[in-house]
């Protein structure tokens, strides 16, 4: 069991404990105190549980983020007087990834009302977005704010939440990916996109490699009167075909778009068997030909055989056709999902033994293990770091800034993906309802889906890996 499932366990145990209590607590009101009372408490409760309570957030918010940057990252002193915050003795590109830790302390606004730090004065104003109840140490992204810093134009101000003590600013100098050959693997069609789509469209040749057809999970295809079979096989078409696609739009050819065909969620157990054929949970398929019929390459996997040896040949192929200098993959520790576990370890050994190596491994992270909100706030706002409370060795964090129109086309290729176009189960959008009305928070205009408020950013956010 993964780390995030036993931590998604605990948190539905101690839900059901607490839901148990309340009822108890709820019928005893009703036969001592007043026999309406349950009625009328029962459903403002869960009114209540929606708007501020509902968050799958597995750490508590008064908890410090632990990052410990290397020796080698430069560390400056800055100071924070009247909200102005200055650097002396700044010397900065523009280009830089720049980490300001902070210390948030909310009042019982900050509890009803997701608290954040407005940075104002450079070009773009933002707004970064913590826990609600937020109280320790935590750290903003100031990519695109280097000019504003050296300037001293640059200020901070708390939103339902103050900043107490003096910061410390990391100034992590790295050469731009984008000026490299790239290659982005993807467990499914849309990890790329949301994660790198600002990375690739811009770099000065890129390759998408995606493993799996992303095929389960197809009901809103079974409501059009498909099989669960056909729906699956459908879904899984149709996924593939965007996973090839979709990178037109950022100007990489048909040649360097890649779907693998691989089913979704057997990744692991292709690992544990490596010379097994692992079919489709519900396409009812163990040939991968169906989803990989729109490739323009030739690989060692296109006999169809679903297995892990296969995965590493093609993966191995790839390699030494495109000869990327940067390969952005999962990263090994913060994205939680099987299959993007799978991806990282599948390219690990795909690459060991090559000729050729990458100058650069950047890993991303499309899901976390103890906050599904994050990165927290609106569409268009910055990338604050991840939540990390536990010591772990994640890399150096890297940033690129992205202007206005490329979230733009970031957010129509998402509008692209057939997997992010089907509305929300009416529960959650009666959830975001709530929230919108009594914790005041909005959607994105870009779409229902969550992953456009999630991903269209003026931040893409890797780690530098060994």
């Amino acid at each position: 069991m993964s780390r995030k499932q036993q931590l998604l366990k605990r948190h539905r145990r101690n839900k059901r404990i607490g839901l148990l209590v309340t009822l108890l607590a709820l019928l005893l009101a009703g036969v001592f105190v007043a026999w309406w009372l349950p009625v009328l408490l029962l459903p403002l409760l869960w009114v209540a549980h929606e708007a501020w309570f509902a968050d799958h957030l597995f750490y508590a918010a008064n908890e410090d983020y632990l990052y410990s940057f290397p020796d080698s990252a430069e560390v400056l002193d800055v100071t924070l007087e009247n909200g102005r915050l200055r650097a002396a003795d700044l010397s900065l590109q523009g280009d830089e990834t720049l980490v300001l830790q902070v210390e948030l302390r909310c009042g019982w606004l900050g509890r009803l009302f997701d608290p954040g730090v407005h940075i104002e004065g450079a070009e773009r104003a933002d707004l970064q977005v913590f826990e609600r109840g937020v109280r320790g140490l935590r750290y903003l992204n100031l990519g695109g704010c280097a000019q504003a810093l050296v300037d001293g134009r640059l200020s901070l101000a708390g939103r339902f939440c103050t900043v107490v003590g003096q910061p410390r600013l990391w100034v992590l100098r790295q050469a731009d990916p984008r000026r490299r050959r790239v290659m982005v693997i993807a467990p499914h069609a849309d990890d790329a996109e949301l994660a790198a789509y600002g990375l690739y469209s811009q770099a000065d040749e890129a390759w998408i490699v995606t493993l799996t057809a992303g095929e389960i999970e197809a009901e809103h295809y079974q409501d059009m009167g498909l099989s669960s079979t056909e729906a699956a096989r459908l879904k899984g078409r149709l996924r593939a075909w965007d996973s090839l696609t979709v990178p037109r739009w950022a100007g990489v050819p048909e040649s360097r778009c890649v779907q693998l065909g691989y089913f979704c969620l057997q990744l692991s157990a292709m690992r544990e068997s490596p010379q097994a054929p692992i079919g489709s949970r519900e396409a009812d398929l163990a040939d991968t030909r169906l989803f990989r019929q729109f490739n323009s390459l030739a690989l060692p996997g296109d006999d169809g055989v679903p297995s892990w040896n296969n995965l590493l040949a093609d993966l191995r192929e790839l390699l030494r056709l495109a000869r990327p200098e940067v390969i952005v993959m999962p990263h090994p520790v913060l994205d939680p999902h099987p299959d993007h576990v799978c991806a990282q370890q599948a390219l690990r050994e795909a690459l060991a033994g090559l000729a050729w190596q990458p100058q650069l491994l950047l890993g991303y992270a499309n899901h976390l293990h103890d906050n599904d909100r994050w990165p927290m706030g609106d569409s268009g706002a910055g990338v604050a770091l991840p939540p990390v409370t536990d010591e772990h060795s994640l890399g150096l964090p890297l940033s690129l800034s992205l202007e206005p129109p490329v979230q733009y086309d970031k957010a129509m290729a998402l509008g692209m993906m057939h997997d992010l176009q089907p509305r929300p189960p009416f529960k959650r959008r009666l959830r975001r309802s709530i929230q919108r009305c009594l914790a005041g928070r909005r959607g994105s205009v870009f779409g229902e889906n969550e992953f456009f408020r999630k991903a269209v950013r003026r931040h893409e956010l890797f780690w530098i890996l060994d």
